[in-house]
C-alpha cells in the first residue's frame, strides 16, 4: 500500500448529534496521488436505533426535500447492521496499510465523532486512534480559492466522500504539498 494514506469518510444520518442514527457510510481512501479504494455500505435504520442512536425530525424533514436520488439511495432492503458497516470501515481503516495519516470527516464534530459514538454504543473499540482525526471543513475553508467540484448524487455517502478527497487533493496542489 502506498505511503501517507488518508480515509474520507462521510455519512448520511438521521440527526446531526453525536448520537445521529448512520444510515450510510461512504470511505475512500486515497493519498495526494488520487483515490485507491472506496467504501459504500446502507444501514438499517432500524439497526442504528435499536444500537441506542436517537432520530432528529428536523433532519427527517430536512432529507425529505432532498433529491430523489439521495433519498432513494437511503431505502435499501438489503441494507445491514450498523455494527457490520462499522467493522466494514474498521477493516479499510486498519487493512494492510500501516501508513494510515488521517481520518478526514466533513466538520470537527460531525462524521468522525459520530462514527466514533457508535463504536461507543456497540461496545465496540474505535475504528482509528484519536489523534488520527482531521477534518476537511477547516481545511477547505483556509483554501477558498480552490473550488469544490461536486460529482455524483449530493448527499450519497460516497460520492459526497470522492468529492471532498478529490477538493483535498486540489487543495493540497494548492498548499505546494503540505496538507497531504
Amino acid at each position: 500500500m502506498e505511503n501517507n494514506m488518508h480515509i474520507m469518510v462521510d455519512l448520511e444520518t438521521m440527526g446531526t448529534r453525536p448520537n445521529a442514527p448512520i444510515v450510510s457510510i461512504g470511505a475512500v481512501m486515497f493519498n495526494a496521488d488520487g483515490i485507491h479504494e472506496r467504501l459504500y455500505r446502507n444501514v438499517s435504520l432500524a439497526s442504528a436505533v435499536r444500537s441506542g442512536a436517537v432520530i432528529d425530525p428536523n433532519t427527517v424533514m430536512w432529507w425529505m426535500a432532498q433529491s430523489e436520488d439521495a433519498r432513494t439511495a437511503l431505502v435499501d432492503e438489503t441494507a445491514g447492521s450498523i455494527a457490520d458497516a462499522l467493522r466494514d470501515l474498521g477493516k479499510m481503516v486498519c487493512g494492510p496499510n500501516d501508513a494510515l495519516v488521517g481520518v478526514w470527516g466533513n466538520g470537527a464534530s460531525f462524521d468522525n465523532v459520530i462514527v466514533s459514538e457508535s463504536c461507543r454504543r456497540l461496545g465496540m473499540a474505535p475504528l482509528w486512534e484519536f489523534w488520527k482525526d482531521r477534518c476537511y471543513r477547516t481545511v477547505k475553508s483556509a483554501y477558498p480559492d480552490v473550488k469544490l467540484e461536486r460529482t455524483g448524487v449530493h448527499h450519497n455517502a460516497l460520492s459526497d466522500a470522492e468529492t471532498q478527497a478529490e477538493h483535498l487533493i486540489r487543495i493540497n496542489e494548492a498548499s505546494g504539498g503540505i496538507i497531504l
